[in-house]
């Protein structure tokens, strides 16, 4: 083999090595852009989920009443607290009730964006004590006893209600942060002071 043939092939030989090597290299960097968006998008996705399961509030059921609807004969609701629907045209001032309050009056103020925490008569005092210092310093908040009220606590707001064992629920508390004045309240913003006060 000539002296030129020989430089030929080590020339095609070293250029065969080098498109080799580029070649590896691009793939390299597709799978390092690829492993990079892959985590880009687990990232994302992951912070979803983690916003989601944060926002999420379990065991809140919704309903779905309209507001505005005022009458002065007394009404049967279907729910126990009840959640919205028709209601006295006077609200219930928000605030700390010892004995129960009637329901017509309660609905007015859910509609005003209130949360209504209701409990059962032989809750422990220091339960009581959690569910008072839960709504102190709120302003669109009742709390009371409740009549023949099966689960410790219930806490409703206008078209939402939760049912909980025990006053120390960490639930009840985002609750009342997530509906109080909330937008599920058809009026919400409307006063919760200047009404009538219960029994």
């Amino acid at each position: 083999m000539s002296p030129s043939n020989k430089k030929s092939n080590r020339q095609s030989s070293k250029n065969k090595t080098n498109r080799e090597k580029l070649a590896a290299a691009q793939r390299q960097a597709k799978i390092r852009a690829a492993a990079v968006v892959g985590g880009l998008l687990a990232v994302v996705v992951g912070g979803t989920v983690a916003w989601t399961a944060v926002n999420r509030l379990d065991g809140v059921t919704s309903y779905r009443y309209l507001g505005s609807v005022h009458q002065t004969e007394p009404v049967k609701y279907a729910e126990s607290p009840p959640v919205g629907g028709p209601h006295n045209p006077t609200w219930l001032n928000c605030g700390v009730y010892t004995k129960p309050v009637e329901d017509d009056l309660a609905v007015h103020s859910l509609e005003h964006g209130a949360v209504w925490i209701t409990y059962r008569a032989d809750l422990p005092e220091a339960q009581r004590r959690t569910l008072e210092q839960l709504v102190d310093g709120r302003t669109y908040t009742l709390l009371s006893p409740y009549p023949g009220l099966k689960e410790a606590v219930v806490i409703s707001a206008w078209n939402r209600q939760l049912r909980a064992s025990d006053a120390n629920d960490p639930r009840l508390a985002k609750f009342l942060a997530k509906f109080e004045q909330g937008t599920q309240a058809p009026e919400r913003g409307a006063p919760c002071s200047g009404g009538v006060t219960g029994a």
